[in-house]
């Protein structure tokens, strides 16, 4: 299937959290995506990507957040959702490439962080975060934490993560 990419759009609001409830065993993390939206210090206009159907019905949604690292402003990937209808189409990886897309638009980031699977992040250029010296505020497994630089002759902050407050890390 092929999954056309767009930004979140206030009507979008009530789907969204739709996908993330669905997509997980609780609704924890529509919540956090909820809660992430009315932060303004953590909340990117535009850095909020859907993977829509043929008919625009949104089925994936990838989100990119404030964090920072030591200071340094960077973007933390997370949550990503698909329907479970539409896994394993394509949806997710759409989404994610969409708003990876859209940050690179962006002068002024240069790093996304996530915490997530260590086999399938990798897929769209994420590496060990350990392996810029930058670490998580809590114990997490080293494969699991993972970055990704948009710049490569840009530096890289190193230091310890500390994502938005609606993440309760």
């Amino acid at each position: 299937m092929t999954w056309t990419t767009r930004g979140e759009t206030p009507a979008d609001i009530p789907a969204v959290h739709a996908v993330v409830a669905a997509a997980f065993p609780t609704a924890d993390e529509a919540h956090l995506v909820d809660a992430l939206r009315g932060d303004p210090h953590a909340w990117i206009d535009g850095l909020s990507m859907l993977a829509v159907d043929v008919h625009g019905t949104p089925a994936g949604h990838a989100l990119l957040t404030r964090c920072h690292i030591d200071g340094t402003p960077a973007l933390a990937l997370a949550p990503c959702a698909v329907l479970p209808a539409a896994q394993r189409t394509g949806a997710g990886s759409a989404a994610v490439h969409a708003v990876l897309a859209a940050a690179r638009t962006r002068a002024q980031e240069n790093l996304v962080v996530v915490l997530g699977h260590a086999g399938y992040y990798p897929r769209f250029g994420f590496t060990r975060a350990s392996g810029f010296g930058i670490k998580a505020p809590i114990d997490v497994p080293d494969e699991a934490l993972m970055a990704l630089v948009l710049d490569p002759s840009r530096p890289v902050p190193a230091g310890t993560i500390r994502w938005a407050t609606a993440f309760g890390i």
